[in-house]
């Protein structure tokens, strides 16, 4: 059964809408009796309040990230997903762009109804169901949609933190925290340094000052990038490398982010389903998925709690074997370490096997690659002509799809022109280095959503999930559910492999662990 939230309004599909006077409960007792499919216009905006309210549903249908999946199905990458927009083109309206999430706008439109929604519901449905394999679409909805619960959740429950040990992390690695406005103290030295190789003022921060100053040494830079600055034989560059590094630290983790995104010792970020075209997700703030490695001993578990860390190991390449299915590398998948079990494939050498199987999904072709490519057609010739048919799609300016359909954004008008033009060739293998890293990318993301999903329901109360990044995940429980939780990660990614491809011989090893620290992980 499906139950379309609008609003203030339950409407359960085939039946009458009602207003209950306390929604969170009525959510709530639904949800305990007939554990329905929830249906939002837009699990951030509808979900959320309810989360805050103390409501867990099982699962949902969310209408804007469906129609997101849908459209660009249809190769309409980009339009309007909103459910207002979904509504408006079943009439042959005028198709309202998308508000931002909590614009505030004074003139913002009314949130559509639950019958309007339920029509949309019925469109797509109906759409999915005619779609050359409809089952793997609806598998790809019911995980993006499972996405948006467990984002909205993480957001809620937040990660550990420990603004104390924070706080000591960046005064010994900056120095005492400034007043508003001021650089930290290692900061200002660092910049000092700067400024005295070159002998005179320059501000670290300005990538105008930098260049200017380089030149008048007599060096010549493009850009202040990192990788540019370690080719320079100057004084100024070990100071300047070191303050950049800690720099990024202040702005992006420092004690006005902690201000912002902590509260309550948690870190509670704003996830962005599917925020990325491949399918993974991203942050509208926070930067949750760009915590630095440094920055782990800060997030810490609860006493008399534990922290279970599990990652997949070599996720794309087995996500590769099982969509190819490629006899000979889904028996390598078959091991803990997918590269050593190649190694004898590639000379003996495990660091072989990994630069041809990155390279296989990456389009590289620098250094040893295109030999090492050579050995891996003709050993796996099935996973190799995967990825090779996905590049060529691409340079042909046609579309591809992940594993359950999720569709790559069609060439652009600017690429037409290039692909055209003397700049042709290039333009092609470019875009075929994209499609060839879409299909394992993009089928890799669906495969971690789906672990989530399923993790998420075995979970045993009070444990959350409360960090995601790629094909990791972080769960926060009681000391004396460790095991069982690790147990459940093991279950939950063998389930996902099933999910999605069947029985087949590759396997996906999430590794967990119980830790204290974030930092003990790894």
């Amino acid at each position: 059964m499906h139950v379309v939230v609008a609003g203030e309004t339950l409407l359960p599909v085939g039946g009458s809408p009602r207003r209950p006077a306390d929604l969170a409960r009525a959510v709530a007792e639904l949800e305990a009796a007939e554990r329905p499919r929830w249906v939002w216009a837009d699990a951030r905006e509808d979900y959320t309040p309810l989360v805050a309210g103390g409501v867990r549903v099982a699962r949902c249908h969310d209408i804007a990230l469906t129609e997101g999946l849908l459209l660009a199905h249809e190769g309409r990458h980009g339009e309007a997903r909103s459910a207002r927009a979904a509504h408006a083109r079943l009439h042959g309206l005028a198709v309202p762009d998308d508000e931002p999430r909590s614009s505030g706008t004074l003139f913002a439109p009314e949130p559509l109804g639950a019958e309007a929604v339920a029509e949309v519901l019925a469109g797509q449905l109906g759409r999915i169901a005619a779609l050359p394999e409809p089952g793997r679409f609806r598998l790809l909805v019911a995980a993006e949609s499972a996405g948006a619960l467990i984002a909205a959740e993480m957001a809620h429950d937040g990660m550990p933190w420990r603004v104390d040990v924070h706080d000591e992390l960046l005064t010994e690695l900056l120095g005492p925290r400034p007043v508003h406005g001021m650089r930290p103290a290692k900061l200002q030295a660092l910049a000092s340094e700067v400024a005295a190789a070159f002998g005179h003022p320059v501000n670290p921060d300005s990538v105008q000052q930098l260049v200017k100053a380089f030149k008048g040494a007599g060096v010549t830079l493009k850009t202040t990038r990192s990788w540019e600055l370690k080719r320079v034989d100057h004084p100024a560059v070990a100071p300047l490398l070191a303050y950049k590094e800690l720099a990024r630290l202040f702005s992006a983790h420092g004690w006005a982010w902690a201000d912002q995104w902590v509260r309550d010792g948690r870190f509670r970020p704003e996830y962005v389903v599917g925020g990325v075209v491949s399918g993974r997700w991203a942050t509208s703030g926070g930067g949750a998925l760009q915590i630095p490695k440094v920055m782990r001993r800060v997030v810490v578990a609860d006493e008399g709690w534990a922290l279970i860390v599990a990652d997949a190991a070599q996720l794309e390449p087995r996500v590769l074997a099982a969509m190819a299915g490629d006899g000979g590398l889904a028996r390598a998948a078959g091991e803990i370490d997918l590269y050593s079990a190649l190694a004898q494939s590639f000379g003996g050498e495990r660091a072989n096997a990994k630069i041809a199987m990155l390279s296989a999904m990456y389009g590289g072709t620098s250094g040893d690659a295109s030999k090492l490519l050579a050995v891996m057609r003709q050993r796996f010739p099935k996973a190799y002509q995967f990825v090779e048919d996905a590049a060529k799609a691409g340079e042909e300016g046609r579309l591809v799809r992940s594993w359950l359909g999720r569709t790559c954004p069609p060439p652009s008008a600017r690429w037409k022109e290039l692909v055209s033009g003397p700049e042709g060739a290039r333009a092609a293998r470019d875009r075929g280095r994209f499609t060839r890293n879409f299909v394992v990318q993009g089928t890799a993301a669906e495969w971690a959503l789906a672990l989530m999903a399923v993790l998420r329901g075995l979970l045993p109360e009070p444990a959350r999930l409360v960090f995601f990044q790629h094909d990791e995940v972080m769960v926060h429980c009681p000391l004396e559910q460790a095991d069982e939780v690790m147990a459940a990660v093991s279950s939950a990614a063998a389930e996902a492999s099933r999910l999605l491809f069947g029985q087949t011989p590759v396997r996906f090893p999430m590794e967990a662990v119980a830790v204290a620290s974030y930092a003990d992980a790894k």
